[in-house]
This record gives structure tokens, sequence and C-alpha cells, in this order.
């Protein structure tokens, strides 16, 4: 079903581009020695311009589409990564291990670190999980305090029913203990 709604915006896309070409090439032969007018023109332009947002917006509902069709939401789950303040660790990559499966394993850039610690949240994994008991294990890297070389992990067990399980993997600073503290939040 994914690849003949793939090949129909293909084959819509490539027709409305057809179009407009031979569009361009009729008017330009059809007026041999004076140009086309100027509000001919914008009006081809006008109708290239709403073709293209049409192609857009056909191509936003396709990859909506396809994500439903290859995570439904009956075994999906997603695991995001934020930060609180962040001064006691700087973040370099995040490691995460699904059922003893390595899923992901990212490094970050200077940018993307200043975007977590403006509040954003990076989901880092998304995938299909069948219903039962699960591990997530998720190893963070970077500098700590006094600029050492920091490695940390931690692990969580939940059950997996058929709703979308979404799990936060939070970075906050501990001030009693003057270290980071990695805390794991279940969404429902």
């Amino acid at each position: 079903m994914l690849k003949r709604t793939r090949a129909l915006l293909a084959s819509l896309a490539f027709g409305v581009l057809a179009a407009v070409a031979h569009a361009q090439g009729t008017g330009a032969a059809a007026l041999p020695a004076p140009v086309a007018s100027a509000a001919e023109a914008g009006s081809l332009d006008d109708r290239i311009q709403a073709a293209k947002a049409d192609v857009i917006s056909l191509n936003r509902d396709l990859m909506v589409l396809e994500e439903e069709l290859l995570f439904p939401a009956s075994t999906q789950v997603a695991v995001f990564v934020s930060m609180d303040v962040g001064l006691m660790f700087d973040l370099e990559s995040v490691q995460i291990k699904l059922d003893d499966k390595l899923v992901s394993n990212y490094l970050y850039t200077p940018p993307e670190v200043q975007a977590l610690h403006r509040g954003g949240v990076q989901r880092v994994y998304l995938g299909n999980l069948k219903a039962g008991k699960h591990e997530i294990v998720a190893f963070f890297t970077g500098k700590g305090p006094h600029e050492r070389d920091y490695k940390r992990g931690t692990t969580i067990r939940f059950d997996k029913a058929t709703d979308p399980k979404y799990i936060e993997l939070q970075i906050k600073d501990d001030q009693n203990k003057l270290q980071p503290d990695f805390v794991v939040k279940m969404w429902q």
C-alpha cells in the first residue's frame, strides 16, 4: 500500500511538472512574434506555485501516512532526550540499547546541545515493540564537573501494552551532590 501511495504521488508530481512544461512550451510556440503579456506570465507563475504547494502538501500527508503504517500506535515506542539547566554536564553522545540490542547511537554538535539547554527535546529512537516486559539501557557520555570525562548509564524496565509508549531520558543537575542526575520519565 505504501509503495502504491508513493507511486501515485510520484506520478502526480510528474504529471504536474509535465503539464507546466507543456504549458510553457505551448505558450511560446503559439506566440511566434510577440512576447506573452505580463498578465499571462503571472497567471502561469501562479499556477506553477499552486501546483508546487499541492505537491508539498501531498508529500507531508504521505510522510504522516508512512509513519502511521510503519509505526502503528499499538506497537510504537519512542525515546526522547531532554536537559535541565545542564551546568554540571556537557553532553557529547547518547547510546540506547533496547532489550540488549543497540537501537540508537547519537553524537551531539554544540548547537544541538544548546537547543537542549533551551528546553528542546530530541527523539533519539522510534520503533516497534511487541507487548510484554522490556528493558532500556541508556549511556550518556560527556564532560562532568571539573571538565572530567563522564560516562553514566541508566536502566529502566517497563511493560509495553497495546498503547504507544513514550520514554523521556532527562539530564538534570543535582545541586546536593554537585553532579548530573539522569532520570527516566514514562509518558502516557
